[in-house]
């Protein structure tokens, strides 16, 4: 989807910034935000630049940084930590050969860390894209991550 199609489905409001920003990264085959978009989106909006900019650089949810086509999220706080996060993040890490933070040399997954993802009673939880997984175990990961790549886990 083309910035121009999305900006067209708001008002030209500043009270739409965080959408637009949200609706055109989920569009973008690496999920990140140029500095030539933040320009158009923040002209389209009669804003200044730098505010679009701040907001961009605020949330986490938004990247400045091209990413993989699915980005996995593992949840960072507590519960999860408790119920054996580190294993999961720990089968993430040796299927995928990259740590948190970095993306496959396929460009198919970026790894990061997040905060609650709302299932607590079902953790460990991660996330990818927008789908959530509950009540991982390494094999489950394994799985998982077998089917994103398009085949099936042995």
């Amino acid at each position: 989807m083309q910035l121009k199609e999305v900006l067209d489905k708001y008002p030209q409001s500043e009270d739409y910034l965080i959408e637009i920003l949200m609706d055109y990264q989920k569009h973008k085959m690496h999920h990140d935000l140029t500095e030539e978009e933040l320009k158009t989106i923040a002209k389209h909006l009669d804003i200044k630049e730098s505010r679009v900019s701040s907001v961009v650089t605020f949330y986490s949810l938004f990247s400045l940084e091209p990413k993989g086509r699915h980005v996995i999220q593992v949840c960072h706080d507590v519960p999860c930590h408790v119920n054996n996060q580190t294993a999961v993040l720990n089968t993430l890490k040796t299927m995928l050969n990259i740590d948190v933070g970095q993306t496959t040399d396929d460009e198919m997954f970026t790894l990061e860390y997040t905060s609650c993802l709302g299932a607590c009673d079902k953790a460990p939880v991660m996330r990818i894209g927008e789908k959530t997984f509950m009540n991982l175990t390494s094999n489950k990961v394994k799985a998982i991550i077998a089917e994103y790549r398009g085949r099936k886990h042995a």
